[in-house]
């Protein structure tokens, strides 16, 4: 099978990545190749007795657009399809496939990436990203002609639903108590006007200020990834606020969370994930901990402090999916910002996170900074973190990249102990921080991942490290 699917692959230009397919719009993402990939999808849907499939899209150039051909695509082959009314959070289409009883999802994004981009995001009838599974077998069946037709496609709206859902995840009680300020950046993508509109559907006091609520298909002139270099204008903003006031930011499709503290402080997805562990622990929720490679060791002992299993998977939500259809997860989560957690669809969410977020400034009444101090405080770890991407010309040079880095060596002082190499090459320092070469599954990035327990050794690791593979 995998020699057919390489084929295929290679034949129509199509690479399906760690989240679905992704390319540039007008070269590989192109009408025909989007019809090809819905026709594969199609048939592996009616392989399995499929018979319903719920279709969305972002706030990308065009992706209404594709997103009518996918849905016109399944249609002709005989499904019964449902097109989002207008542009929806991953999370929301998600949300639809459970909510419609539908047996699988399509959404058009391609998330964090650059505004060039376009991708095909496969969902499972469970309402979370494909599995590995899935996703290899959709890829097997690349190859045959789009059907065509004039069969009939449905439109739905399912925000009511979805802020219903929400609600119920929630102790709305004290949320509708909280006066408080909650700055909200969409970047322009898919979640604008999402938390707002939950805002005024459930009578919350929160002051909610919204950036970038407009949508904007080149994202405001950033990527739409919620990292420092994209987050200028709300850190500018939050210079002038006060703890605990904070700014959740969102990805292109909602799905991942970022954060910004009073004072203009970038706070990270792994401080966001230890403050969400937390929190749902403190509501007293247990299940197993899932994280990524490339996530901090503040939640191996954070998790191990509260006595919960710890379960640690290759990058992508996907696998993290894998685990939360076993059931019994609490909470899983990747250093990209992405979380999924119990009580939910096997899905990251961008949306719910922010007010869980919110919820835990309520019932503790302190800020997100000041409950993640007590986190360290309680394991005994500083925790310092930091990332870069190089980009690099070809898929040659960060293979050539990643063969220099196969034999270890000490870095701005900092020995190193032992290797790891569950999804890219980390070079572990002891109980003290790592350092981790990845090259992206989405487009062509090497990753260059650091922690350690100062930002000036993070800083003169990753400084080191760019040199040693000629970045």
């Amino acid at each position: 099978m995998a020699d057919a699917i390489a084929s295929n692959q290679s034949s129509l230009g199509i690479q399906f990545g760690t989240d679905g397919w992704r390319a540039i719009i007008g070269d590989q993402f192109t009408f025909d190749n989007l019809a090809r990939v819905a026709q594969a999808y199609a048939e592996y849907l009616l392989e399995q007795q499929g018979k319903k499939v719920v279709v969305g899209y972002d706030t990308r150039f065009m992706a209404d657009k594709f997103a009518r051909k996918a849905a016109e695509v399944l249609a002709a082959n005989g499904l019964e399809v449902h097109l989002s009314k207008s542009y929806v959070p991953t999370p929301v289409l998600s949300f639809a496939v459970k909510h419609l009883q539908a047996d699988g999802g399509v959404m058009i994004t391609a998330s964090h990436n650059p505004p060039e981009y376009l991708g095909f995001k496969i969902k499972g009838r469970y309402g979370g990203s494909a599995t590995p599974e899935i996703t290899a077998l959709v890829e097997a069946k690349l190859g045959q002609p789009p059907k065509q037709g004039n069969a009939t496609v449905h439109i739905f709206d399912v925000r009511k639903a979805y802020y219903d859902f929400l609600a119920s995840q929630l102790n709305m009680e004290a949320l509708r108590a909280y006066e408080g300020v909650m700055y909200h950046d969409s970047l322009g993508g898919a979640g604008a006007g999402w938390l707002s509109g939950f805002a005024k559907h459930t009578g919350l006091k929160l002051e909610l200020r919204e950036l970038h609520a407009v949508p904007d298909p080149l994202f405001y002139g950033v990527n739409p990834e919620p990292i420092p270099q994209n987050q200028f204008t709300i850190m500018t903003v939050l210079k002038a606020e006060q703890d605990p006031t904070f700014a959740v930011v969102n990805d292109g499709d909602a799905d991942r969370i970022g954060v910004v503290l009073a004072g203009g402080r970038y706070f990270n997805s792994h401080q966001i994930f230890a403050v969400l562990l937390k929190h749902l622990h403190s509501k007293g929720l247990r299940g197993r901990v899932v994280k990524t490679f490339s996530t901090s060791q503040i939640v191996d002992k954070l998790a191990h402090k509260l006595g919960l299993e710890l379960v640690v998977t290759p990058i992508g939500f996907k696998y993290i999916t894998d685990e939360m259809l076993k059931g019994g997860v609490l909470i899983g989560g990747e250093e990209s910002g992405g979380i999924g957690v119990a009580g939910h669809i096997p899905e990251r969410d961008g949306l719910l996170n922010a007010l869980l977020l919110l919820e835990s400034v309520v019932h503790s009444g302190k800020s997100l900074g000041q409950q993640f101090a007590e986190i360290e405080a309680e394991v005994g770890f500083k925790h310092a973190y930091d990332r870069i991407d190089l980009h690099l010309p070809s898929m040659e040079q960060i293979q050539t990249a990643m063969a220099r880095v196969q034999t270890p060596q000490t870095l701005a002082g900092q020995q190193v102990s032992g290797t790891e190499q569950l999804d890219g090459i980390k070079w572990l320092f002891g109980e003290t921080g790592w350092l981790l070469f990845r090259a992206s599954g989405t487009e062509p990035v090497l990753r260059i991942y650091c922690e350690a327990q100062d930002d000036k050794t993070v800083k003169a690791v990753l400084s080191e490290a760019r040199k040693l593979v000629g970045g």
